[in-house]
């Protein structure tokens, strides 16, 4: 098994970066105390299945609940001895990076019971010398997040030979980064979409929780619910031309929703948006129970500069 790249927030707002530095561990809580080393499936759903009805007792919906419980097998199970954690240590602009040594521990007497041995490197990694679409990625709100696309990146970030991660190729990388940057631009002005006048991206206690919301079978782009609770919204971006594939991309994860996230009196909605449809795709949305497709326009100008 390839090695894998994740963020890992270590506390809220990183409160408990320096005891997990010097003890040398990252660690969750979640509020689940008891000894989970019998308890962790390889089946993530079947780990939420179980934790999401406790987790209600301290969380405000299923949607919280479901990113807690998976959150929480991530950091337990589904993160690997020799994988790559980035965690900020709360100073402005600055990350550690370190090296999974060991399996599951529980620690009871100490933050973040919930624990898996690191080596931490030596120094600090500075925002400033990343790229903007690593830097976006360490921007996820949730405690850890998948950082793979940028592999080759944070291996080069701590002096290791980058070993060509995901084998993509230029036009590999290219088509992720303008999927990312849509993905920022919807961010950034939904109350001005059509879509942001009847949906709000998920969040919960004033931090937004519906961005690359993780399932198992991968994180939705962006998590939204309408404005009288009634419906969620999954939200699908396509960079170019979309194909018929992401039909059933959008219909596991709204499926996922069904199934995990949605309370008994919610519906789920799918939307799909990428710059051009073709006829494959209309035809598979003919027939996609509460799918839409919608186009985004590209503006482009040149100015001829001054001489």
């Amino acid at each position: 098994m390839s090695r894998r790249f994740y963020k890992v927030m270590l506390g809220g707002k990183s409160k408990d970066a320096d005891v997990c530095r010097t003890g040398g561990f990252i660690g969750t809580d979640f509020d689940v105390y008891e000894n989970l080393i019998n308890q962790l499936p390889d089946n993530w759903r079947e780990f939420n299945e179980k934790w999401i009805p406790y987790l209600l007792t301290y969380k405000s919906s299923r949607v919280s609940a479901g990113l807690a419980a998976g959150q929480l097998w991530t950091v337990s199970k589904g993160i690997q001895q020799g994988d790559i954690v980035l965690s900020p240590t709360g100073q402005p602009g600055e990350v550690i990076a370190g090296i999974v040594t060991s399996d599951y521990e529980y620690q009871p007497n100490g933050p973040l019971p919930h624990r898996r041995r690191v080596n931490w490197l030596q120094g600090t990694i500075k925002k400033d010398d990343m790229s903007p679409e690593l830097r976006g990625g360490l921007g996820f709100a949730g405690t850890v997040c998948t950082l793979d696309p940028y592999g080759d990146e944070i291996l080069q970030l701590i002096g290791e030979p980058p070993i060509g991660h995901g084998e993509k190729t230029v036009e590999d990388l290219t088509g992720f980064a303008m999927e990312k940057y849509l993905e920022q631009f919807l961010f950034d002005n939904w109350s001005q979409t059509e879509l942001g006048k009847d949906y709000d991206i998920y969040a919960e206690n004033g931090e937004v929780v519906g961005r690359q919301y993780p399932t198992d079978t991968g994180p939705m782009d962006i998590l939204a619910i309408s404005k009288d609770k009634a419906k969620l919204l999954i939200v699908e971006l396509k960079k170019g031309k979309a194909s018929d594939n992401v039909v059933g991309q959008i219909q596991r994860y709204m499926g996922y929703a069904v199934d995990v996230l949605a309370e008994p009196h919610q519906e789920v909605h799918g939307v799909i948006i990428a710059l051009e449809d073709d006829l494959r795709i209309r035809r598979a949305l003919s027939v996609a129970r509460n799918i839409e497709f919608y186009r985004y326009v590209v503006n482009f100008k040149l100015e001829k500069a001054s001489q």
